[in-house]
């Protein structure tokens, strides 16, 4: 969902060059420099608001984390919440998912997050999906050997067809889970802003956890 442009964004993503950056491009190799110190690199690929990365970060830093957000309204207000909690073990950028490999080396990143993605539900827009096999190439070219990628939906449609691609790639599934909310394996689960909102609802949550 794209939204409305915010007249405070810009000047605020401006203001933090030290906690976002806008140019990522020439940056492969060089992330944990941005960091307090050098830890495993967690990538989230379409962050929203942040309330998901931003949790993460709090409850693990042992971990470092990135949110990437194409859209420059919803990465301001992942900034705006970085801004007043100042978590060392998280930077932001401004850049698309389609262009990973040029923003990170490879085996620069421990684990990539997919939440609650675009379903593209139309067949001539089935390369925009972040789960088609091009964008499983990019995770696989910056992901290191023991790296995770975990995809979060509530459209059952795109959970299916995530399975059946990430499947035909040769990835091997850790976990796959149908009701994530209601599944007695699960602890510790974070919410996303969109997670929160349907699983009030009553809608199901799938998610899955893949490795290369």
């Amino acid at each position: 969902m794209r939204l409305r442009n915010k007249s405070w964004a810009r000047p605020l993503i401006e203001a933090h060059p030290e906690m976002i950056s806008v140019k990522p491009v020439g940056m492969q190799g060089k992330w944990q420099e941005r960091f307090a110190q050098s830890q495993p690199l967690m990538l989230e690929v379409g962050s929203g608001k942040g309330k998901f990365i931003t949790e993460m970060a709090a409850a693990h830093p042992e971990l470092n984390f990135i949110a990437l957000e194409l859209q420059e309204v919803a990465i301001a207000y992942v900034l705006r919440k970085q801004v007043e909690l100042e978590l060392p073990n998280l930077q932001l950028i401004l850049g698309d998912g389609a262009n990973l490999t040029e923003y990170f080396a490879p085996e620069e990143v421990t684990g990539v997050y997919l939440n609650f993605s675009d379903p593209w539900p139309k067949t001539r827009n089935e390369k925009r999906r972040l789960t088609y096999k091009s964008f499983l190439d990019q995770y696989k070219a910056i992901m290191a050997k023991d790296g995770v990628l975990q995809f979060k939906t509530d459209n059952q449609g795109l959970f299916e067809y995530s399975l059946v691609s990430m499947n035909n790639y040769g990835m091997k599934f850790d976990m796959v889970s149908l009701d994530l909310h209601n599944d007695p394996k699960i602890e510790g689960n974070i919410e996303t802003e969109y997670e929160h909102k349907f699983s009030s609802k009553g809608s199901r949550i799938y998610q899955l956890i893949g490795r290369y």
